[in-house]
């Protein structure tokens, strides 16, 4: 699974960097320094697309989330993402959940935070504002999971992307996932970005309840 043209090895690029005049993606650069909202079927699949990107560039990632359900690590490892370079912190509720995420950017050791909330909880606008000051500081990214659909409300006006992610059979073992802007407050127009997969059609997208055995065991796993 790769989403992001061009990406290359390093540093990761600055959201300065970005050429008017070239065609948005689904990409790590598109998304730093933002507030980034998605949802639909392929959530899961299009931030783990973006991890995986980052850890190419050579960058650890963070996932964050409030329920008791995880990904499925196996599928994980076969989209591409290093579980060693990636932290998972598994909270309560969607307060200590934003908390954990909070401290995770404020250390500018991460250049992308995954927060996976559901349809269950939020966080705060006072929350959310700490947050896109983080990102924007240390030229990072968080990408919230919300469960909705695409006529309900985003997070806040603080978003400044919010994408929708779909997911297509395309027969045998390989599907499609379609991202496309609701909003985009850097790019203004709607735009979309396609990417062939291969494997179970949402594998990664089933939330199973997962124990901590079915981590790797070089794997980070936090309670808080």
């Amino acid at each position: 699974m790769m989403f992001g043209k061009g990406a290359t090895i390093g540093k990761l690029s600055s959201a300065a960097d970005l050429s008017p005049l070239a065609p948005a993606s689904w990409s790590v650069r598109e998304v730093l320094g933002r507030l980034v909202e998605v949802s639909g079927n392929a959530s899961v699949s299009a931030s783990f697309g973006l991890i995986a990107e980052a850890h190419r560039q050579g960058h650890p990632c963070a996932w964050v989330c409030c329920r008791e359900a995880l990904f499925f690590p196996p599928d994980v490892i076969e989209s591409g993402v290093d579980l060693q370079a990636l932290l998972v912190v598994r909270a309560r509720d969607g307060v200590e959940a934003g908390r954990a995420a909070d401290k995770i950017l404020r250390s500018g050791a991460f250049g992308l935070v995954v927060l996976d909330l559901g349809g269950r909880s939020t966080i705060s606008m006072a929350a959310q504002a700490r947050m896109v000051k983080l990102t924007q500081k240390y030229q990072s990214a968080l990408v919230v999971i919300t469960d909705k659909e695409p006529s309900q409300p985003s997070l806040s006006s603080l978003v400044s992307l919010r994408c929708m992610a779909e997911r297509k059979w395309l027969g045998g073992d390989r599907f499609s996932c379609r991202v496309h802007s609701l909003k985009d407050k850097r790019r203004g127009p709607v735009w979309s970005d396609v990417e062939a997969m291969r494997g179970p059609a949402g594998a990664g997208d089933v939330q199973l309840q997962t124990s901590e055995s079915q981590l790797s065991t070089s794997q980070r796993l936090i309670h808080v």
